[in-house]
């Protein structure tokens, strides 16, 4: 556990003007009061999440990553920003599909390989993005580049 001004220091380290709340799954936690310093510190706050937890908190961006173990709430779903589904296997793509189909017209679709399968799986991505344009490859470039 860190405190809000402890974050706060550590981002203010930084020149990005954008903070990415992701790991694990961080709507176990109520981000209001970290979001709302955030946005007063200047800078924008973005999400990455499963969706499985009650949205708390005042996003500029959110990633909705869904988990085959528990589906996203509604709320998450209609607000999410970008849709990212992580592809083990070929089934994944009906899977992505029955997202997509839900999520609003303006969210941005992505499909990424789970990366200890990227090798096997990142042609069929690259297949699939050629059928269906409306997607789009996402890939986890530090894990390539080694940056930890």
């Amino acid at each position: 556990m860190r405190s809000i001004d402890f974050l706060l220091s550590e981002v203010k380290k930084s020149p990005a003007e954008i903070v990415v709340v992701t790991g694990g799954e961080p709507l176990m936690h109520d981000l209001t009061e970290l979001t709302s310093e955030i946005h007063k510190a200047g800078l924008r706050t973005h999400v990455e999440t499963s969706g499985s937890s009650p949205l708390s908190g005042s996003w500029d961006w959110i990633t909705l990553s869904p988990k085959k173990f528990k589906e996203p709430l509604p709320e998450t779903i209609s607000r999410a920003s970008e849709l990212k589904i992580v592809v083990f296997n070929k089934s994944d793509f009906a899977w992505a599909e029955k997202w997509a189909s839900q999520v609003s017209n303006e969210c941005k679709l992505y499909l990424q390989p789970e990366w200890s399968k990227a090798s096997v799986v990142t042609p069929s991505i690259i297949d699939y993005i050629k059928a269906h344009p409306k997607w789009q490859l996402s890939l986890q470039i530090h894990k390539y580049i080694n940056v930890p």
